[in-house]
């Protein structure tokens, strides 16, 4: 009787066994032993002032193709701590390593944000980069006004806006007039304080950083983007002919230095 008893529980626990391992195989689940896919990197991108997340609308497609996951933020421009909150739940939301990507004014917001251990790189576009205790006016005070900045409007609110002649002619020069109208259209306002707000502890200080610089940018000029760089130890794209938005008129080479931050990371 104990004979069979134990005849049976041997066959039972052999058909479960198969049972089990037919399920593992029909799941895809083969238990402790399998190896799981490696955690994606993620670009996280932001926008600068008088723009927003379509801003990366061509930049996009071309870090997904190549296996990065994106992830486009959208800035309420009210404060630069506002700001910032809204890049650190981005970046804390991922799974793996970030790669921070700030344009114009993002740039301030990535240096303030990306302190993050989960902040592997930033990525700067035609960008501002304070250090500790810097804003966008310490930055730029001591040099005079571009003729640009005539074409701003400051709403009863202290929202800063560009006229669409201005938007066309000295921010998106180079992209198409339609895409670029549309642009203008659909501008963020900035608030006038937020270019005082000033950076507490500066990421790049403790993140490889990388500097694409449009070559006839008319909004921050290409050599006080060169000193930014030389100041913070940015590997430097120079685009030529690229102006602020380089990343709208010439996005595969804005792409490939954010891939060439990802190569890093991935020991590529």
């Amino acid at each position: 009787m104990t004979s069979l008893f134990h005849k049976l529980l041997g066959r039972a626990l052999l058909a479960a066994g198969i049972v089990a391992s037919s399920a593992a195989m029909a799941t895809g689940h083969a238990g402790p032993a399998a190896s799981a896919l490696p955690t994606p990197t993620t670009a996280v991108l932001v926008h600068g002032a008088w723009a927003d997340g379509s801003s990366w609308a061509g930049v996009t497609p071309l870090l997904q193709r190549h296996g990065l996951k994106v992830v486009s933020v959208q800035l309420q421009r009210a404060s630069l701590g506002e700001d910032a909150a809204i890049v650190r739940r981005a970046v804390e939301a991922q799974a793996g390593p970030v790669i921070l990507v700030g344009h114009s004014y993002g740039g301030v917001v990535i240096t303030e944000a990306g302190t993050s251990a989960k902040v592997v790189d930033l990525v700067y576009v035609d960008a501002f980069a304070p250090g500790d205790n810097e804003s966008i006016d310490d930055l730029t005070k001591p040099y005079p006004a571009g003729a640009w900045q005539a074409g701003i409007i400051k709403d009863d609110a202290g929202y800063l806006t560009l006229r669409s002649s201005v938007y066309l002619a000295n921010f998106a020069p180079d992209v198409p007039a339609g895409e670029a109208r549309v642009m203008a259209t659909s501008q963020g306002p900035i608030f006038a304080h937020v270019l005082d707000d000033k950076v507490s502890h500066a990421a790049w200080k403790s993140k490889p950083s990388y500097f694409v610089v449009g070559s006839a940018d008319q909004i921050i000029p290409p050599a006080f983007q060169l000193g930014e760089a030389k100041r913070i130890g940015a590997q430097v794209t120079m685009i030529p002919d690229a102006s602020h938005v380089s990343m709208v008129s010439h996005p595969t080479a804005v792409a490939n230095v954010i891939m060439r931050a990802a190569a890093r990371v991935n020991g590529i």
